[in-house]
């Protein structure tokens, strides 16, 4: 008899996984780097994939019994490669932030300068920030939004771009409610001769559905994560539609020009992973194939739009979207003031309020926020997880009636109680899983 089936269950992990399914199902999921994934997403995740080492990619590996991952993995870089007309893919990063490093490994010095778009104005931590490895080993340059405007001046960023001359252009962000000009962006990035990068993370699924501009024609290297828009696992994916010869003149061992592609799945193993997670690469590729559906594409259109109902309810309520509305699934809320008059909200006030209701946002900073990290400005939304759960736009309006009630009165507990009641009931309408 395996030891394995006398191992005692382990209630005190199992009662909190039941804890959080729980808090899942009972409130409303408003960040917008969260999804929920489908039941047979989870189940690969948790399947017996998890024990099978297999350092190398589908037919190269460095252990043996590999067959059966190999053709999990062929199948889960078939179906993205579909899903955004990429000629090239690795889907074995560990998240985003692993899939960016190894592009930084493969394509940069320590040192080399690296230009992207501003934290503080809705950028990501791995484009640079001093905080991360980008920023640590690399020179980091940023650009941001206009105070007036919310929005990037594209004039701007190639003045910048100019005068700096980066080795690296990045383009994409964490919190920015608009979509991206890449073909001016690879305009800037020819002019100076530096490698453009989109980080696709957060608006992935829509532009998988042609929802937002394609940045794979233009844009020298794709990365993305695949647990938000794209409603898979956690986990990352590094792309390309165009593959070609590496610009550092890198050589194979006979003197052969390595392709780019080759420097990526070097920058992910052994440059900055060892063995990839079968597991999570299965359920990858379910995430991928369920994104291939008509379904999906009714899905993501249906996020788009709840986002624009969402964005419309609250200006209507007075209060400030960053940019003035979203062309994706997210908004960016500065709460300095409502209606033009300072209630003394802050981002971490809001977040801690809406989380008695069972209101799950995150706070964030905006734009030349006068407010620390940890206590911030502003809020980010998000409708990719409740969009999920088979809210539409009528729905938007009533969710944000129910934010503004609490932050209206977050100094009185039987108000945000009510508030919670009402949304606990109202949740069981939107069954997860069931």
């Amino acid at each position: 008899m395996s030891t394995l089936t006398s191992v005692e269950r382990d209630t005190t992990i199992f009662d909190l996984i039941n804890k959080e399914q729980h808090r899942q199902e009972s409130g409303i999921e408003l960040i917008a780097s969260e999804n929920f994934t489908s039941p047979q997403v989870m189940e690969a995740a948790g399947s017996v994939l998890t024990n099978k080492y297999a350092e190398g990619l589908p037919g190269k590996r460095y252990y043996g019994g590999c067959e059966v991952v190999d053709e999990i993995e062929q199948i889960a870089i078939d179906r993205l490669k579909s899903l955004f007309g990429a000629t090239w893919a690795n889907v074995q990063p560990h998240s985003g932030a692993q899939a960016n490093t190894a592009v930084f490994l493969a394509c940069l010095n320590p040192g080399d300068k690296i230009m992207g778009f501003n934290l503080a104005h809705g950028g990501h931590l791995s484009h640079g920030s001093p905080v991360n490895i980008s920023g640590k080993y690399f020179q980091p340059v940023f650009y941001g939004v206009e105070a007036e405007t919310g929005l990037i001046d594209w004039d701007k960023v190639e003045k910048q771009a100019l005068q700096e001359k980066p080795k690296l252009l990045i383009c994409g962000a964490s919190a920015y409610s608009r979509d991206w000009d890449y073909a001016r962006l690879r305009n800037i990035a020819d002019q100076v001769g530096a490698l453009l990068l989109a980080d696709i993370s957060h608006p992935a699924g829509l532009i998988a559905k042609g929802l937002l501009n394609d940045p794979f024609d233009h844009c020298h290297i794709v990365t993305t994560t695949t647990h938000k828009t794209l409603r898979g696992p956690r986990g990352g994916v590094i792309m390309m539609r165009n593959d070609f010869e590496n610009p550092f003149g890198i050589t194979t061992a006979k003197g052969k020009v390595r392709m780019m592609s080759s420097l990526l799945d070097s920058g992910v193993f052994p440059g900055t992973q060892g063995g990839p997670l079968e597991h999570i690469i299965a359920a990858k590729a379910i995430a991928f194939g369920e994104a291939l559906t008509d379904g999906y594409a009714n899905y993501a259109t249906q996020v788009a739009k709840n986002a624009q109902a969402m964005a419309t309810a609250f200006i209507d309520k007075g209060y400030k979207i960053i940019s003035g509305g979203t062309d994706n699934h997210l908004m960016l809320i500065d709460l300095r003031t409502k209606n033009g008059v300072d209630y003394g909200l802050t981002g971490r006030l809001a977040e801690n309020t809406l989380i008695k209701a069972d209101i799950t946002i995150n706070k964030n900073m905006v734009p030349f926020d006068d407010k620390s990290p940890m206590v911030t400005s502003g809020i980010r939304v998000g409708t990719a997880a409740i969009t999920t759960r088979g809210m539409v736009e009528s729905d938007m309006a009533r969710i944000v009636d129910l934010i503004d009630m609490v932050l209206m009165n977050h100094d009185q507990e039987a108000k945000i109680a009510s508030a919670k009641t009402e949304i606990n009931t109202w949740m069981k309408q939107f069954p997860l899983y069931v």
